[in-house]
């Protein structure tokens, strides 16, 4: 009996030995896979070919709403190795001690980004490093049916006319639609004193009963715009080449007040546990190739001017693209940090609320 239990006790520990090894190994592999925090759409694997090749396992996407929600999770404990915010809220996420600089000279086609992007004042964080790399950009302005709004003139007004209430959308998020109320209000948008603030607040509660909702998911705008449900929505640059391809009779504006230009990028989280899986990954979101795929399939720029070499100047157009960011800059606005964001996002979900 004794010799059965010394047996048995032998069995059981050598059992607990290769379970603990089992689960070690587990939470290795765990560790090994970059945890990447990114927008609906840009988990897909055509954008890292070559990472996926040398890493078959190795990313893991979770989705945000948009990078407000992003910050709120991050900010509450969520600890990817890489997220991707747009540049208007990296001063936001750095001054709350989320993030850790990135190596310019570990990004192999660093050379190949627009300086437009590269040199944005708060990407820099010195000795040749910077808080985000850019990789994408592009534009937010009207979507609307062509056929059931006829003629409409240039402006962010139509998203307060009258005669098409109930049959409008506009995005759910401080950085897109009060940017808009303070144009048409006569406001700097990035930097409001509360008296301006009050304009802007009430530019936004004249447009609220003619929408149909706020929202950021552009699957639905799409398909109510598809449909005819709605007749015009503000989104990006992705919905008009989508229904342009569907063959919907959809026109992205040219606002006289200005196309709305942002520029989003990858971070690393101070606490990364994956820094090198990090650096290759970003490596090969910035191959000529990815950043193609990126250009046709979504109608977005490209930080890479290499990758606008490999799209030829008539589907530029077709895409409302220049070959050169600049150029677009001069007659858009680029959306940068807003002095009073918190401010500004109380005061937007409080007409939202009906106050």
């Amino acid at each position: 009996m004794a010799f059965l239990k010394s047996i048995t006790g032998h069995k059981a520990r050598a059992g607990l030995a290769a379970l603990a090894l089992a689960l070690s190994s587990t939470v290795a592999l765990a560790a090994e896979k970059l945890q990447y925090f990114t927008w609906s759409g840009y988990e897909l694997p055509d954008f890292n070919k070559s990472f996926l090749a040398a890493h078959p396992d190795g990313v893991e996407a979770s989705i945000f709403g948009d990078d407000d929600d992003a910050f709120t999770k991050v900010k509450a404990g969520f600890r990817p190795d890489i997220a991707h915010p747009c540049y208007d809220k990296v001063a936001r996420w750095n001054k709350e001690g989320l993030l850790q600089p990135i190596d310019t000279k570990r990004i192999k086609n660093w050379d190949s980004i627009f300086p437009v992007f590269k040199n944005l004042p708060d990407l820099q964080a010195g000795d040749g490093k910077v808080w985000m790399v850019p990789w994408d950009w592009g534009n937010t302005s009207i979507l609307y049916r062509t056929d059931l709004v006829k003629n409409p003139e240039a402006s962010w007004n139509l998203l307060w006319d009258k005669q098409y209430a109930g049959r409008m959308a506009t995005i759910d998020a401080v950085h897109d639609t009060p940017i808009v109320a303070a144009l048409l209000a006569g406001v700097n948008p990035f930097d409001m004193t509360p008296e301006q603030m009050d304009k802007v607040a009430a530019k936004l509660r004249e447009q609220r009963p003619l929408l149909s909702n706020y929202t950021t998911d552009m699957t639905s705008v799409e398909q109510a715009l598809a449909s005819g449900q709605l007749v015009a929505a503000m989104t990006w640059n992705a919905s008009a080449t989508s229904l342009k391809k569907q063959g919907v009779p959809v026109e992205f504006m040219k606002p006289k007040e200005g196309m709305l230009t942002w520029a989003c990028g990858f971070v690393m989280l101070k606490d990364a546990k994956n820094v090198d899986l990090a650096y290759d990954f970003m490596n090969s979101r910035l191959d000529a190739d990815s950043g193609k795929f990126l250009i046709q399939s979504y109608g977005y720029g490209s930080s890479l001017s290499t990758a606008f070499a490999g799209v030829s100047k008539e589907e530029l157009e077709k895409l409302q693209l220049p070959s050169d960011p600049e150029v677009m800059l001069k007659s858009t606005i680029f959306t940068g940090p807003m002095k009073q964001n918190d401010d500004v996002a109380k005061m937007f979900e409080k007409v939202k609320a009906g106050g």
